[in-house]
């Protein structure tokens, strides 16, 4: 912090100017007896504030020619949650532009958007939803169609309608965060299930459904957080098999499943009357868009969704729903879903190149890598030295199940962070690695 602040202040009085080239962080670090890191940090912390710039193989410039107060709508930067697993953000201009023109548009409906509404969206909203499903190769009738706010409370409606307190939960061994927090407040046993890279074990599943009676299982099948696995479309119907014998509930949460080109068929394929799916809009159009696109078993059970969703939020936002729908009939939702899939590609490499392969886990779509540290490295150190660099860092902590943590991290390669930024910080990250400090 020290360190921004002195170049804030060096702008401010006129010892740095636009374009004035910053010391490389190595040789600034041995020039003010530093960590490395401690100066990567600062450097960082600087470009958050907009008062540097980076650029790959030319070095680090000041970006302004004065530190002016920032405004109340740009300090919105800094209040991003870097816990999250977040998509790659729109840079390119024409569609920023398309988006903005959708806002416009659903604006002149402003004051009929401010009013209650339905718990689970109107004809209109459903008509979209059911569009953007169709690209799952999914077309449930209307009335099993719930517009929702986001997937977390979504999963959380469907197991206050299937479970009590004290009843057992199936799900993966490491699983969705968010999982373990609604299985907490609703006093739900979480029982992780063993597996391989095609997914969870069919036999494990079905002798757990009978040692344990469990009321739902919880799956994410496609690019799983934070393993990035996908399930193999044969473990998927086998999967299926199993839940329909024994009349298990399946929640899936197909969180990435619109983000690959070719991905496996979802699990509600193949199982519909057991299997309430769940397309959050999240990952594949944005995180702010608090929106998903839910598939009850049959209709009664979407009434009973309803229900418990108006008991929790009472409707998704009015305003948030216009648009996805306007976005999604005028081409740019799909605009903004290739945008990402492309963007992680190009990420993905950035990692490729600076990370050695055999310490993560990782597919060309999805948004994470799974970092297993070398042993004597510790998950916590490796945080909080990477701290305040811009880049989301998750512990395996957040997503273990069943049995020990082990020393891994979820290292998120999408939000606000430039290529050139990510490149950079993981440059940082494979430097600890490779240092053990």
């Amino acid at each position: 912090m020290q360190l921004a602040d002195a170049i804030a202040q060096g702008v401010r009085d006129g010892t740095l100017g636009l374009g004035d080239r910053l010391p490389p962080q190595r040789q600034l670090a041995n020039r003010l007896g530093i960590d490395f890191t401690t100066v990567s940090r600062g450097y960082a912390e600087a470009r958050r504030r907009g008062l540097i710039s980076s650029h790959v193989g030319r070095g680090t410039f000041i970006a302004r020619s004065t530190a002016e107060p920032e405004q109340p709508e740009l300090r919105r930067k800094s209040d991003v949650d870097l816990t999250m697993n977040l998509p790659p953000e729109p840079q390119d201009a024409d569609l920023i532009e398309r988006m903005q023109d959708g806002l416009q548009t659903v604006s002149a409906n402003l004051v009929d958007l401010l009013r209650y509404q339905s718990a689970t969206g109107g004809q209109i909203d459903k008509d979209a939803a059911s569009t953007w499903l169709s690209l799952r190769g999914l077309v449930p009738s209307l009335d099993r169609i719930a517009v929702t706010p986001g997937a977390h409370p979504t999963m959380l409606a469907i197991l206050m309608s299937l479970a009590r307190p004290g009843d057992a939960v199936l799900c993966e061994d490491v699983t969705y965060p968010g999982l373990r927090s609604i299985a907490g407040r609703l006093g739900l046993r979480l029982i992780g299930l063993p597996g391989d890279a095609e997914g969870i074990d069919p036999d494990a599943l079905d002798a757990a459904i009978k040692a344990q009676a469990p009321k739902a299982l919880y799956l994410n099948p496609t690019l799983q957080n934070p393993t990035t696995r996908t399930i193999s479309l044969a473990r998927r119907e086998r999967i299926a098999e199993v839940i329909s014998s024994r009349n298990l509930p399946l929640i899936e949460d197909d969180a990435y499943g619109f983000i690959p080109p070719n991905p496996p068929a979802p699990l509600a394929s193949f199982a519909p009357d057991h299997v309430w799916h769940i397309g959050g809009l999240a990952k594949c159009i944005g995180a702010g868009l608090r929106l998903a696109y839910t598939v009850a078993p049959n209709s009664h059970l979407a009434r009973e969704l309803a229900h418990n969703l108006k008991l929790i939020s009472v409707m998704p936002s009015p305003l948030m729903m216009a648009l996805a729908t306007r976005w999604i009939a005028d081409g740019t939702a799909d605009r903004i879903r290739r945008f990402i899939r492309e963007e992680t590609v190009a990420r993905q490499a950035i990692a490729a190149q600076l990370l050695p392969a055999a310490t993560y886990e990782s597919h060309p779509h999805a948004f994470n890598i799974w970092l297993r540290l070398p042993e004597g490295l510790g998950r916590a150190d490796i945080i909080g030295r990477m701290s305040g660099t811009g880049l989301g860092l998750m512990p395996s902590d957040a997503f273990t199940v069943s049995g020990e943590p082990s020393e891994s991290l979820r290292v998120c390669l999408g939000g606000q962070i430039s290529r050139t930024e990510l490149r950079d910080t993981l440059g940082l990250l494979a430097y600890l690695i490779s240092s053990r400090f």
